[in-house]
């Protein structure tokens, strides 16, 4: 059978035309997520917008083959939708559709773990790092996530050599300088080129102390960490030594390192700085006074309720707030790859309307619910419903 055979009949007109109709008859224009059913009913795409019934129209007027939304249109022979109460809440429940559904025709929103990788700080009398795709259950620290795989394995071999670690197998057995008594014993193991060259401390072959090596581990801990710039210090200044002795390969070759290094730091403090900054409950008027208090934790949202009105409702959402910001969470480096997308999402929206911020209250502000006996103080939500702004876009 050939490739043409096997590939999917396009809608004809006719039927375009009936979803044209369906849209234009019984699509209301306001916040939602619609779905492109194929004649098999597979859901081809998830979009999402403040207006649907503008942007399903829009698909009708795309030009085939060269326009993508009509491409998918000529995929489908059903089209549904589903209302939101804002367009925040239609991107939420977007990014839920396309991590459940994997549309065909969504790609940026269809990442898995295999599309970021963690470096590793492997377990050994001699630790070293790794770089990993997704992020183990064991106990070994993990920092990330980071995306793009050779240039992070590109910054950790960097990050090695700067700070003499070893990048060995891990079958390599460690002898200490501190062991040199037992090492005597031992048959002398050959130091490889990287400690030749004096960029590996050897612990291999009793070129340095226990707590020495760990020391450089510690540094690389503390630079993944965000708490030290000591490496791209020494980078620097290798460059700028290189430089001033006219030694311009030398300083190239060290500036490359040295935007290897930062790269690298840029990307995991751009994860961590929203982890640590989105969290606060957001209040956001909806369609229709469908208004919505949603409770963001690390880069999350971890509930979502109406603006209470009754005694009972102020009890609820005061006991929904104790049990998302009441409790403890591990400070990590680590941010788990099933929560990258939503972070992702939920930091593109504070970047992109930075007034919605205004929305927002940290809980300890808010009065963060204390239950003592039946006397629950419920959180003080910001007044913005009040005023009946509307929402972002509108």
């Amino acid at each position: 059978m050939s490739k043409k055979s096997l590939r999917r009949p396009k809608t004809p007109d006719d039927q375009i035309a009936i979803m044209r109709a369906s849209v234009k008859a019984g699509c209301k224009d306001r916040p939602g997520i619609y779905r492109m059913h194929s004649a098999d009913g597979e859901v081809v795409y998830v979009g999402k917008s403040k207006k649907i019934r503008t942007r399903l129209m829009s698909y009708f007027r795309c030009s085939y083959p060269g326009d993508k939304g009509a491409r998918i249109l000529r995929d489908a022979v059903r089209i549904d939708w589903e209302y939101a109460p804002s367009e925040f809440a239609a991107l939420l429940l977007e990014l839920q559709q396309i991590k459940r559904l994997r549309p065909r025709f969504n790609v940026a929103m269809k990442r898995d773990d295999r599309n970021f990788v963690f470096i590793k700080v492997v377990k050994s009398p001699a630790p070293k790092l790794m770089v990993v795709r997704g992020a183990s259950d064991d106990s070994a620290p993990h920092y990330g996530p980071f995306q793009g795989a050779q240039a992070v394995n590109d910054a950790v071999r960097e990050l090695h050599d700067v700070l003499s670690m070893r990048d060995c197998s891990l079958d390599t057995k460690m002898h200490f300088a501190d062991q040199r008594e037992l090492f005597q014993l031992m048959t002398r193991t050959p130091g490889c080129i990287r400690y030749e060259v004096k960029k590996c401390l050897g612990p291999c072959v009793g070129g340095c102390t226990e707590s020495e090596y760990l020391k450089r581990v510690a540094l690389a801990r503390s630079f993944l960490d965000g708490h030290d710039d000591g490496p791209i210090a020494t980078l620097r200044h290798e460059m700028e030594t290189a430089s001033d002795r006219m030694e311009f390969e030398r300083a190239a070759s060290m500036r490359d390192k040295l935007h290897r290094l930062e790269a690298l730091k840029q990307q995991f403090l751009r994860f961590r700085f929203a982890v640590e900054t989105l969290s606060f409950i957001y209040t956001v008027p909806g369609y229709d006074g469908e208004d919505r208090v949603y409770l963001i934790r690390r880069g999350r949202v971890r509930a979502e309720d109406i603006p209470p009105q009754a005694d009972r409702d102020h009890r609820r959402l005061a006991n929904l707030t104790e049990a998302v910001y009441g409790t403890t969470e591990r400070d990590t480096a680590q941010i788990p790859t099933h929560e990258i997308d939503e972070l992702l999402l939920l930091s593109s929206w504070f970047r992109r309307f930075p007034a919605e911020l205004a929305r927002t209250v940290r809980a300890t502000d808010a009065g963060l619910t204390t239950v003592t006996g039946s006397a629950v103080r419920a959180p003080k939500l910001l007044p913005t419903l009040a005023d009946r702004r509307a929402p972002v876009g509108a």
